[in-house]
């Protein structure tokens, strides 16, 4: 047996190098004949390739669907890196959308500060909401105009449309002002069409009251309702709200100030409001008699001379 294994690979060695030589040898004429520049061999090639190309079709499929799917991974790669590239350009175009809206909200509320119908001898400084002290003992907001701007105690502080309240505190750079719903606030006003006087009475809620009416068979809901002036406290004809009825049948107000979206106010300058320099010029105003004889009003224990002449 081991004879034959030998004989056997005595056989095999010479005719692998034999089929071997045969196939370089085919290659090399192969080579030879592609590359002949002749008429005749070149319809000898154009003749092997009808005969035998289509017939390799089979062949090529493998190869032609590798190809395929690696050109298929390579779009899927870039639709990835363009999906990519939109979802971070969506993210800004967003962002740009948000900022976009704030600047239209933002623009349409000083649209509306521009077109507020106010007294020609009026003036104001337009100021920006700041903080927002609201509690429910306390209504109140901050702005970033102050004693630099002018600003003073008691003047009159309005939105796009309506009034918000009044200036009760000034700093140096800031104000604060208290809003009508609060608690501590009280302002005289006009109800039309009647005509009829009345009062709003802050009492921490979004509808303030309205007390004292000269008629209340006169007032209905839905009127309009305008500052008086009356007092000095506010100048006249500034809007207010409408008259509403709340389910238990007091008449409340309606505020045209948008207070749920205060971020700018308009402080108006009011140098025809006589400046309240004691707690009892509020109440009792000082008569032209008091300041033509100081020495009198001394004398009957009203306010000193040097008093009377700072508040003239």
């Amino acid at each position: 047996m081991a004879r034959d294994r030998t004989q056997s690979d005595d056989f095999t060695g010479p005719l692998k190098r034999l089929l071997l030589g045969i196939i370089v040898i085919c290659l090399l004429g192969l080579f030879v004949l592609w590359r002949i520049d002749s008429p005749r061999v070149e319809r000898f090639r154009a003749q092997i390739v009808d005969r035998f190309v289509p017939g390799f079709d089979w062949a090529m499929a493998p190869v032609t669907g590798a190809v395929n799917i690696l050109r298929d991974f390579q779009a899927y790669q870039r639709i990835h890196q363009q999906n990519q590239e939109l979802r971070r350009e969506l993210q800004q175009m967003k962002a740009w959308k948000e900022a976009a809206l704030q600047l239209e909200q933002e623009n349409a509320r000083l649209l509306d500060l521009n077109n507020v119908r106010l007294d020609p001898r009026l003036t104001y400084v337009t100021g920006v909401v700041m903080a927002d002290s609201g509690s429910p003992f306390r209504q109140s907001v901050v702005v970033n105009v102050g004693a630099r701007d002018g600003i003073v105690d008691g003047w009159a502080a309005m939105d796009g449309l309506g009034l918000v309240g009044r200036i009760s505190g000034v700093g140096e750079n800031t104000a604060r002002v208290i809003l009508l719903t609060d608690s501590s606030s009280r302002i005289p006003v006009t109800i039309q069409p009647s005509g009829q006087r009345a009062l709003v009475s802050g009492d921490n809620t979004a509808a303030p009251r309205i007390e004292f009416i000269e008629n209340v068979d006169q007032v209905r809901p839905g009127d309009r309702v305008i500052s008086s002036g009356d007092g000095g406290v506010f100048p006249a004809g500034l809007l207010v709200g409408q008259v509403t009825e709340d389910p238990g049948g007091r008449l409340r107000l309606r505020l045209a100030a948008d207070y749920e979206r205060l971020e700018f106010l308009r402080v108006l300058r009011d140098y025809a409001r006589p400046d309240i320099g004691t707690a009892g010029g509020l109440v009792v105003p000082t008569s032209p008699r008091e300041i033509d004889d100081p020495v009198d009003s001394d004398a009957n224990g009203d306010a000193a001379p040097e008093e009377v002449g700072g508040n003239g």
